[in-house]
């Protein structure tokens, strides 16, 4: 697979949608998981879903010295992140990122149906509804930059618990 340019990641980032998020923020002192669905359209492929399922796991947050954006760590995840890990640290906004976390991908699988992209996402959803799940998320992105959809998710999953967490923190003395 080719490296990912900058258009690339902006195009991912632009191009991906959480359909449905988890119920749950990631929690200030403990590891929070979160179960995904990503779909994706392969371009070559009309009228075929890529869907895309796992575990993430958020580790507890961490106080972040300024020095620490060059830490950020996606473990299990390729070359992709690496490219986004750089692009962030170029555009981020890093008064919305106080804190780092470190991703782990797990339980990873990947599925072909050859059905209409909307006929898979509202079963998905269906059953995301029905299972009562908090976890869980169902994620549209880009096919060729994948990662980078699942790191947007990952990044909206921060911006959600962020004010928890902080206020979490500082009850305990720690910022």
């Amino acid at each position: 697979m080719a490296a990912l340019s900058f258009d690339d990641i902006a195009y991912a980032m632009e191009h991906t949608v959480v359909l449905h998020e988890p119920d749950r923020l990631i929690d200030t002192f403990g590891t929070t998981n979160f179960q995904f669905h990503l779909l994706t359209e392969p371009m070559d492929s009309v009228g075929t879903v890529r869907i895309r399922e796992g575990r993430m796991e958020a580790e507890r947050p961490k106080i972040l010295r300024p020095e620490g954006y060059r830490d950020l760590l996606f473990e299990g995840f390729g070359e992709q992140a690496e490219v986004f890990a750089e692009w962030f640290r170029q555009h981020g906004n890093f008064a919305f990122f106080q804190y780092g976390f470190n991703f782990a991908k797990r339980s990873f699988t990947e599925e072909v149906v050859h059905l209409p992209v909307e006929q898979v996402r509202d079963r998905i959803l269906e059953e995301i509804r029905s299972n009562g799940d908090p976890s869980r998320a169902l994620i549209c992105g880009v096919d060729d930059s994948w990662e980078v959809s699942l790191l947007k998710f990952t990044m909206e999953m921060i911006g959600r618990s962020l004010s928890i967490n902080v206020f979490d923190l500082k009850r305990r003395g720690l910022l």
